[in-house]
């Protein structure tokens, strides 16, 4: 068998490319595996404007930043992504959707989440153009306009509260007959009386003029009445999906497929860490991503050494 890498490090979003970074120069030689996005959920943003020291940056032009920023250290990069992995014994085994085979003396696992998708017509062409997961991110682009929220859980009223700093015209979009969060966060919504909101109703297309969103085509789950709404952005709130079905019985999940760490990044398995939104169902922002990169190749260099 070919010797072992020292550390493979799997997805090349925040998380990823920061363990990169920080293993790369702690002479660890990393070996990064991209995954099936380059770059992760910021590639398909447009400007990011919280990120430190940046008042402003296209997301694909700072995932490219750090990605060189990598590379100039050392870190080798390797397209496709992983399929499969056998956490089992050591050096740790891991094949890619090539079934070509990798294996590695430390493992930190930074695939991310995939956000919920309507799957509706119109959703793929204004993905970024309009339709956003994340009002911390990208509220302020959307001072006193129209914005629409699509949920009924916590992610949703948290996001129409946070969208009531920049406009008073916002209206969440609930599938059910009752919103879904839990009590503190319904009222805080509620009671606002910036914030509509449509019960029963599901989005059957999401309209534009071409080049961004104007509004959403709505279907009445009782009545079946069609409606339309204008909208110069809209939120999806229906929740995120980790990628962790590589390492399905490899490493411990909880119930949502999330992996579980502790002591920082140390999953179930010695020598496995987790950085970012693959583990991380409660900040997923860059920064704390980012964060999570950096505890990770900390822990691995010292799991190593």
């Amino acid at each position: 068998m070919i010797a072992p890498e020292q550390l493979i490090i799997i997805g090349s979003g925040p998380a990823g490319l920061t363990a990169a970074i920080y293993a790369a120069r702690a002479n660890l030689k990393p070996l990064l595996i991209e995954g099936k996005e380059p770059g992760g959920q910021l590639m398909g943003t447009t400007y990011v404007e919280n990120w430190p020291g940046d008042k402003k940056v296209l997301g694909p032009t700072l995932m490219m930043r750090m990605k060189e920023h990598a590379q100039a250290f050392g870190t080798r990069f390797e397209s496709g992504q992983i399929a499969r992995v056998d956490f089992s014994k050591k050096p740790f085994t891991l094949w890619n959707n090539k079934d070509k085979e990798f294996h590695a003396d430390a493992v930190i696992i930074a695939t991310g989440a995939i956000p919920k998708r309507l799957k509706v017509p119109g959703e793929d062409q204004y993905w970024g153009k309009g339709i956003t997961t994340c009002a911390v991110c990208d509220g302020a682009f959307y001072k006193d306009q129209k914005v629409i929220i699509v949920g009924g859980g916590d992610t949703a009223m948290e996001d129409a509260s946070f969208m009531t700093k920049f406009t008073k015209d916002i209206t969440i979009v609930q599938i059910l007959d009752k919103l879904t969060a839990s009590h503190a966060m319904q009222q805080k919504v509620i009671n606002n009386p910036d914030i509509k909101i449509i019960y029963d109703t599901t989005v059957s297309e999401i309209r534009g003029d071409g080049n961004h969103v104007s509004g959403l085509s709505l279907i009445n789950q009782k009545t079946g009445e069609n409606t339309t709404l204008d909208a110069n952005g809209v939120f999806l709130a229906i929740g995120l999906k980790p990628n962790t079905s590589p390492f399905a019985g490899q490493v411990e999940v909880d119930k949502w497929g999330y992996i579980k760490v502790h002591d920082g990044s140390k999953t179930s398995v010695e020598g496995v860490f987790a950085a970012g939104d693959v583990h991380d169902y409660s900040y997923r922002q860059a920064v704390t991503s980012a964060g999570a990169g950096c505890k990770a190749a900390l822990d691995a260099q010292r799991y190593l050494s």
